[in-house]
């Protein structure tokens, strides 16, 4: 991963907005895919977009998307209302934050990768708690039902969900930070390290493929299961 200097003025608005854009298109298009788990648990990939974001410009940007995401699909798209926008924000901020502030701290790409898997461990974990409390007024059963639910559905499809995510970003980083500088909106980097980080990229490329191709069969296998 590259080393960005955070910024607060004009260039950090302009990519706040622009990051903005490119996550609500992700989310929409996301919609299309015919793939869902009890017909209300879609997998959604604007969190790849926001946590690229989170990356680039720390934790605080990355919220602000979130947000502005969220609540824009409410008002246009969704037919989830506030619930779907706050179950959208806790779940986008509890994997992009904790990744966010792990890869600021260590900015190299042991640092983004133990950020992203914390990032998935902390979305399972708060949004298992999230599904406990909203899910039985959305969707209007017990919440003995639901508690029934949180191991063998919620829990598998957040690991899934924030592993395809996780895998995206690690392959997606690196060529957005890039075109971003071709089109210098991010400064350029050092050459200091590149040979080490070209040394990486084949067999991260290779994994990152590798796992999210395996989490989609396994998508397809478990949909057709429950």
């Amino acid at each position: 991963m590259e080393k960005t200097k955070q910024r607060f003025g004009v260039r950090e608005i302009v990519m706040i907005g622009m990051f903005c854009a490119l996550s609500y298109a992700v989310m929409a298009l996301s919609k299309l895919i015919p793939v869902n788990v009890m017909g209300f648990l879609s997998f959604d990939f604007k969190d790849v977009i926001i946590a690229i974001c989170g990356f680039m410009f720390g934790p605080l940007p990355a919220v602000i998307v979130s947000v502005i995401v969220s609540f824009i699909e409410m008002i246009t798209i969704s037919s989830t209302a506030w619930i779907g926008f706050l179950m959208n924000v806790l779940s986008t901020c509890a994997f992009v934050v904790p990744a966010a502030v792990i890869y600021k701290s260590r900015k190299k790409f042991s640092g983004a990768l133990i950020g992203l898997i914390a990032g998935v461990l902390s979305m399972t974990a708060i949004m298992l708690l999230w599904n406990w409390l909203i899910t039985p007024l959305y969707m209007g059963t017990p919440r003995e039902v639901v508690v029934g639910l949180l191991m063998p559905v919620f829990l598998p499809f957040n690991l899934i969900k924030g592993g395809m995510n996780a895998a995206l970003t690690v392959l997606l980083y690196k060529p957005v930070v890039t075109a971003l500088r071709k089109a210098r909106l991010l400064p350029q980097s050092s050459s200091s390290g590149a040979s080490k980080r070209r040394s990486i990229t084949v067999p991260v490329v290779i994994a990152s493929v590798v796992v999210f191709a395996s989490l989609v069969l396994i998508v397809l296998v478990w949909q057709k299961i429950i």
